[in-house]
C-alpha cells in the first residue's frame, strides 16, 4: 500500500509527465552553454515556449505532427529571433534533447514507488522516438509499465483523449491514477479528466487555473515518497 501521504492509498497507478518533469528540457542547451552564447537562457526559453505553442494551436485546429517536428521547428523559430546564434549548434541542441538530463531524484523515486506496489507510467506528447531515446538514455527503460505517447491519440494534451491513453493500457479508474506533471496546464487537463494530480513546482510558480486544482503541490519529484 503506498506510504506517502500525498499518494492516496486507494491509488494504483503514477503516472508521470516527461519533459519538465521527468527530463530537464533546458539540459539540451545547457550542454552547449559556450556555442550558444550569453543569450542561451532566453533562447532554451523560447524553444520551449514555442515547442509548446504549436502543439496547442494544432490541436485547437484539429491538426497534427509529431513533437519531434514541432521541436524542430520551435528551434528553428528561436534561431529566427537570435539570428546572431551560430545556426552551426542545431544538430547538437536536437541530439542533445533526444537524450535530456533526468532530475537526479527520478530514479530512486520511480524504485520507491514501485517497492509500494503501484503501477509507474509515462504519458508525454513525445513522440516514441523521442521517449525511447529520453527514457534509454536515462537507463531507466525498467522503471516503467507503460510509455505512452500521445502519439496514439494524433492530438497534444490536454484533449481527455490524451488521458485516455493512460485507462486503455493499464487497469485502473480515473480516481486510482495519480497524475505527477510539472506544467501546470497539463495537471488542469489531469485534473479535469479526474486524475488525482501532483504538480511538481520546481520553480516556486504562483497558482492558475484555480478551478481546476492540484491534488497537492511538491518542489521535487522525491516528495512523493
Amino acid at each position: 500500500m503506498p506510504s506517502s501521504a500525498i499518494i492516496p492509498a486507494h491509488a494504483k497507478a503514477v503516472i508521470f509527465d516527461a519533459y519538465g518533469t521527468l527530463f530537464d528540457v533546458h539540459s539540451a542547451v545547457a550542454r552547449h552553454m559556450a556555442e550558444v552564447g550569453p543569450d542561451a537562457a532566453r533562447f532554451s526559453e523560447i524553444w520551449r515556449a514555442k515547442q509548446l505553442e504549436y502543439s496547442w494551436v494544432l490541436s485547437l485546429a484539429s491538426r497534427y505532427e509529431p513533437f519531434w517536428t514541432l521541436t524542430e521547428k520551435a528551434l528553428d523559430y528561436a534561431f529566427a529571433r537570435f539570428p546572431q546564434i551560430d545556426r552551426s549548434v542545431r544538430p547538437l541542441l536536437l541530439e542533445a534533447y533526444r537524450t535530456l538530463d533526468a532530475y537526479p531524484e527520478v530514479r530512486p523515486t520511480l524504485s520507491a514507488l514501485r517497492v509500494q506496489g503501484l503501477r509507474t507510467g509515462i504519458l508525454s506528447n513525445g513522440d516514441p522516438g523521442m521517449l525511447n531515446a529520453a527514457v534509454a538514455s536515462a537507463g531507466l527503460a525498467d522503471d516503467f509499465d507503460a510509455i505512452l505517447s500521445v502519439d496514439s491519440a494524433q492530438v497534444f494534451k490536454t484533449s481527455p483523449r490524451t488521458y485516455e491513453l493512460v485507462l486503455q493500457a493499464l487497469p485502473v479508474a480515473p480516481n486510482e491514477v495519480v497524475f505527477v506533471s510539472s506544467n501546470r496546464w497539463d495537471i488542469a487537463g489531469a485534473a479535469a479528466f479526474g486524475f488525482t494530480p501532483v504538480w511538481v513546482n520546481r520553480l516556486g510558480l504562483p497558482e492558475e487555473y484555480s478551478d481546476l486544482p492540484p491534488q497537492a503541490v511538491v518542489s521535487s519529484l522525491g516528495e512523493l515518497v
